[in-house]
């Protein structure tokens, strides 16, 4: 097991900075599992603005891309007041799903880590390539960003 990240889960991660908050946290001052799972979402959904593409302008379009997988590994608790960084790394398309990793890191110290699969939806319709106005944005999601998301 890892303790301290010392490359990167990309060379390129995308990056979301995030203050916990009272209301991520359970009674005990200790983040609430459902806190990570929004995180997870906030940080692809803004990695996509990011890369060119909003998921509103996709809901037009008809594409989704719902999670289809998760798993969540918790190393160290994270709490009230830390303030975290997630790093996260959109994969090479694998059949219809779109993997993605990504770690809590706290001071360098990995917290968590996840690994989100998702599909592309057209129209309710499982997609085995993407659609082409969305290609542009996938490419430059895995390529990661030219500076990082805050």
């Amino acid at each position: 097991m890892q303790d301290k990240l010392t490359d990167s889960v990309t060379p390129q991660p995308w990056r979301l900075c995030k203050r916990v908050l009272p209301q991520h946290t359970d009674h005990a001052g200790v983040m609430w599992h459902g806190a990570y799972v929004a995180w997870l979402e906030e940080a692809r959904v803004e990695a996509l603005a990011a890369a060119g593409l909003s998921y509103s302008a996709m809901a037009t379009m008809g594409v989704e891309m719902p999670v289809v997988a998760m798993n969540l590994e918790y190393r160290r608790s994270i709490r009230h007041g830390d303030q975290i960084v997630l790093e996260s790394h959109c994969g090479s398309q694998s059949g219809v799903r779109w993997p993605w990793r990504s770690c809590f890191l706290l001071d360098g110290l990995v917290m968590a880590e996840a690994r989100v699969e998702l599909v592309i939806l057209g129209r309710g319709r499982l997609l085995r390539q993407p659609p082409e106005a969305v290609r542009p944005a996938l490419s430059a999601l895995q390529g990661g960003p030219s500076n990082t998301l805050e």
